[in-house]
């Protein structure tokens, strides 16, 4: 007998799928919905951007701190980052779920809902995808662009004398993790609900584009270790103004957190991932669209990819990488 608060194990797959579907927007761009073998997405550019991004439990996420709603936000979020970082404007996602027979079923339709919520502004479709079970929630999205008629940034293009400026927020989600590990989530639920589910500027990459960016890319794994991933590409290095200024009003927030935990905040700005910030570098007399900010300059390339101020940026942390973290 089903419980009356069901698991993943008391349905058939098409059961879970038809809990599931409600939930999630199909986007204008969508020919031909879920429902068959694959689905048709227009794509009038004649070229499309494709990209995908995994999130496992423990690993990215923890079931304990995050909702099924946060889940589905962050996982559609951090791969329609990769998309705006291309220039492109995201149009759908196909997404793979793993989990254990035992998750809740008010758990998975949860992350539907903040698949859509995410998604639903955007006009993006949530397409098609699969199921399977798995000792852990793993949650695998691929997501698709449209480049509407530009040539898709990339980051080799970055030269000296071009103006580095960010798009979005930077610390925030590493000061939440920080606060949830801690368990001192009350001091700022703001910062933890940005480590849950980050909110970045979408339309912050096409417009870089149209203006005329050079390079660009998504912050997902902290600015000083993305930012040498864009020197390296374009043979230059990084030099990033005074964080006391350029990130004045990050720090500012940060504040309240790393007093409770005697951290430092500068830290969190340099090397904290996951707020999927738009890094970008623009020729110097082009004007800045908005919601950038210069943070630094390019220069020719020197023995450090990234400095602060002219000067190697004095952390032995430069961000997340997965097999050396």
């Amino acid at each position: 007998m089903p419980s009356e608060s069901p698991v993943v194990a008391d349905l058939a797959e098409q059961d879970l799928l038809d809990r599931i579907f409600p939930h999630l927007p199909v986007g204008s761009r969508t020919l031909v919905p879920p429902g068959d073998d694959a689905a048709v997405v227009v794509a009038p550019d004649g070229r499309y951007v494709v990209t995908c991004d995994v999130l496992v439990e423990d690993v990215h996420f923890r079931r304990a701190w995050s909702s099924g709603v946060d889940v589905g936000r962050r996982a559609a979020m951090q791969n329609l980052a990769d998309v705006a970082a291309m220039g492109a404007r995201p149009v759908a996602l196909v997404v793979g779920l793993v989990t254990p027979r035992d998750t809740p079923v008010a758990w998975v339709e949860d992350l539907a809902r903040g698949l859509g919520d995410a998604c639903r502004p955007l006009d993006v479709g949530v397409v098609g995808g699969d199921l399977s079970s798995g000792p852990v929630v793993v949650v695998a999205v691929t997501a698709h662009g449209d480049l509407e008629g530009r040539a898709a940034v990339r980051r080799t293009g970055a030269r000296a004398g071009d103006v580095v400026a960010l798009a979005g927020r930077q610390g925030w989600s590493a000061a939440g993790l920080a606060l949830l590990t801690a368990d001192r989530g009350d001091v700022d639920p703001g910062l933890v609900a940005a480590y849950r589910a980050p909110e970045p500027d979408l339309a912050a990459g096409p417009a870089a584009a149209r203006a005329g960016a050079t390079a660009m890319l998504d912050v997902s794994d902290g600015l000083l270790r993305d930012g040498r991933r864009l020197a390296r590409a374009s043979g230059v290095t990084l030099d990033l103004d005074d964080p006391a200024v350029a990130f004045a009003a990050d720090l500012a927030r940060l504040a309240d957190a790393a007093g409770a935990l005697d951290a430092d905040a500068r830290a969190w700005v340099l090397t904290g991932g996951e707020d999927h910030g738009l890094l970008a570098t623009f020729p110097p007399d082009a004007p800045l669209p908005s919601p950038f900010r210069r943070v630094g300059t390019v220069t020719a390339r020197t023995s450090d990819l990234v400095q602060v101020q002219g000067r190697p940026p004095g952390t032995t942390t430069t961000g997340w990488d997965h097999f050396a973290s």
